[in-house]
C-alpha cells in the first residue's frame, strides 16, 4: 500500500463522503434505494443520469454526491475529473464501483500552475480512498508525469531556458543515478552544428546544448527517446507575427514529454538502456542568425539547405537523432511540437503519429487508446520526399508546394535515423487550447501515456 499521493490513499475504513456513481441503465434501480428526500432532491437538480452530471443531496446529518458515468462497469481516466476540482474539500468515497484509472483524472483534475500567482488558492484537497491500493503507485506515476510537462510547458521562456531543461535533466540524472552529459560551446559546434546553428543567436545566457542521459543496465535492450527543446521560437529570420510568437514558450514542448517518459522509466525500473536526448535552444533573431538559403553541415553528414529558419525544430532534432543512431538502439521516440500542418490536420488533442514499423505504430495507438491519450497515424509516405529537395544540398529543410506538412518534416528526419532502427516520431501540439476535465487550459501531455503504455507492454516484466 501506497501513501506518497496525497490526493490518493488506500481505503482504511477511514470516514468518507460518499460518492455514488450512477449510469442511465443503472439509474431507475438507484433511485428506487434512495430516500423521499434524496429522490426529491435529485429531481430538483433534475438529475438525469447524463455522462459528467452530479448532485449533492441530503443524507441524515449529513450529505453524499450523485454522479453520472457513461458507464459503471468501465470507467475511464476522466470520469471523476469534474468532481475533483467543483466537491468541496474533503475526503471521498466511491460507491458503486471501484474508481480504478480514473483515480489518474481525479489527480491532474486538482493540478493547477501557480508559480506566478501573488494569492494561489488555499483550498484544501479532495480525497479519494480507494481499495485497489495495489494501483495508486502507478496511477500516481502517470498523472505526475503529466504534471511536470504541464509545469514545464507553462513557465514563461524567460525562466525554461536550455539551461533550465539542462537542471531538469540533473534532477532526473541524481534521482534516479543516471550518467548525465552535455555538449555546449565549440565542442556543440563541432558535434552538433545544426544545434549550434540554430541556438547561437540567442546568446550566452540561453546557449544552446545537447543534453544526453543514460540509464539502466547495458545488457538490456537499448531505447532512446529524443525530445526537441525550442525553449523559444520566434522563427528566425523568417520571424513570426506577435501572434505566432505568443505560445512560442511550448514549443519546448517535446523536450517535456521526453524527460517525463524517462522519469516514468527510471521509476518504474523499465529493463531497457535508456538514452535521452535533448537538443535545448533558442531560435532568436541577431546578428549571427543563421539565414535562408544558408547550406548547414550535419552530424549525420547530410548537407541541408534552409528553406525556412522558422523550421528549426527538424534540424535539431536532425542531429540529435543521428546521435541516438549511432549508439544501435533498436527503438527510437520522438516528441516534438514540429508542424502547424498536424494541428490543421488533427487538431489540438491529436499527436500525428508517424512509425517506420506497423506494429509499433499499433502497439502506440492501442495503448492510447487503453490509457485515454489517442494518437492518429499519417504516413511516411515515399513520393513526397521529391518535396524535399534541394538544388543545392542533400535535402532541404522546408518542403515546397505547402502540401503535407507533417508528412515532409516527419520525411526530414527520417533521413537522420538510420536504416533498420525501429522509429517512431509524435508531432504533439503540448497545449490545451481550451478547459476540459482533468485536463486545464495551458501546456499538457498528449501522446505521453499512449508511449509509456507501449513500453510497458513491451518490455515490462
Amino acid at each position: 500500500m501506497s501513501d506518497k499521493n496525497p490526493l490518493i490513499q488506500p481505503d482504511r475504513g477511514q470516514k468518507a463522503v460518499a460518492i455514488h456513481l450512477v449510469d442511465k441503465d443503472g439509474l431507475d434501480a438507484f433511485l428506487k434505494e434512495r430516500t423521499a428526500a434524496q429522490r426529491a432532491a435529485l429531481e430538483a437538480h433534475k438529475f438525469s443520469a447524463d455522462a459528467g452530471e452530479h448532485a449533492i443531496v441530503p443524507d441524515g446529518d449529513g450529505w453524499i454526491v450523485v454522479a453520472s458515468v457513461a458507464r459503471t462497469g468501465e470507467l475511464s481516466s476522466w470520469c471523476l475529473a469534474k468532481l475533483a476540482d467543483a466537491l468541496p474539500a474533503g475526503t471521498y468515497r466511491c460507491h458503486g464501483a471501484e474508481p480504478g484509472r480514473a483515480m489518474f483524472g481525479w489527480i491532474t483534475g486538482q493540478y493547477s500552475f501557480d508559480r506566478y500567482r501573488s494569492d494561489p488558492s488555499e483550498e484544501g484537497p479532495r480525497v479519494l480512498l480507494t481499495a485497489e491500493a495495489g494501483k495508486i503507485d502507478a496511477i500516481t506515476a502517470e498523472a505526475e508525469a503529466v504534471e511536470l510537462v504541464r509545469d514545464l510547458v507553462n513557465t514563461p521562456a524567460e525562466d525554461m531556458g536550455p539551461g533550465q531543461l539542462e537542471a531538469e535533466a540533473e534532477s532526473l540524472a541524481k534521482a534516479y543515478r543516471a550518467e548525465i552529459h552535455v555538449t555546449r560551446t565549440d565542442m556543440l559546434e563541432r558535434e552538433f552544428p545544426m544545434v549550434h546553428a540554430v541556438g547561437r543567436a540567442a546568446g550566452r545566457s540561453h546557449a544552446p546544448r545537447m543534453i544526453e542521459l543514460e540509464w539502466g543496465d547495458p545488457r538490456h535492450p537499448r531505447i532512446a527517446i529524443v525530445g526537441k527543446g525550442v525553449c523559444f521560437d520566434s522563427g528566425g529570420l523568417d520571424i513570426k507575427p506577435s501572434s505566432g510568437m505568443l505560445l512560442m514558450k511550448k514549443d519546448m514542448g517535446g523536450a517535456a514529454h521526453a524527460l517525463a517518459l524517462a522519469r516514468l522509466i527510471m521509476d518504474a525500473k523499465l529493463p531497457v538502456r535508456l538514452h535521452l536526448l535533448v537538443p535545448a535552444v533558442e531560435n532568436a533573431v541577431s546578428a549571427n542568425s543563421f539565414r535562408p538559403g544558408d547550406v548547414l553541415r550535419s552530424r549525420a553528414g547530410i548537407s541541408v539547405e534552409i528553406g525556412n529558419t522558422d523550421a528549426e525544430g527538424r534540424l535539431i532534432l536532425g542531429d540529435a537523432l543521428a546521435r541516438a543512431g549511432e549508439k544501435e538502439p533498436e527503438l527510437i521516440i520522438d516528441f516534438a511540437t514540429l508542424t502547424g500542418a498536424a494541428r490543421v490536420a488533427l487538431g489540438p488533442d491529436l499527436p500525428a503519429l508517424f512509425a517506420r514499423e506497423d506494429a509499433t505504430a499499433q502497439a502506440l495507438l492501442d495503448g492510447g487508446l487503453a490509457s485515454d491519450d489517442p494518437c492518429w497515424r499519417l504516413p511516411l509516405h515515399e513520393g513526397y520526399r521529391e518535396m524535399l529537395k534541394s538544388d543545392v544540398a542533400d535535402i532541404n529543410n522546408a518542403g515546397t508546394g505547402g502540401f503535407a506538412g507533417a508528412c515532409t518534416a516527419a520525411l526530414f528526419l527520417d533521413r537522420f535515423v538510420p536504416k533498420g532502427v525501429d522509429w517512431a516520431h509524435l508531432d504533439t501540439f503540448a497545449w490545451r487550447p481550451s478547459a476540459k476535465p482533468g485536463r486545464p487550459k495551458g501546456g499538457d501531455a498528449l501522446g505521453l501515456r499512449a508511449s509509456w503504455n507501449m513500453l510497458r507492454q513491451r518490455y515490462g516484466k
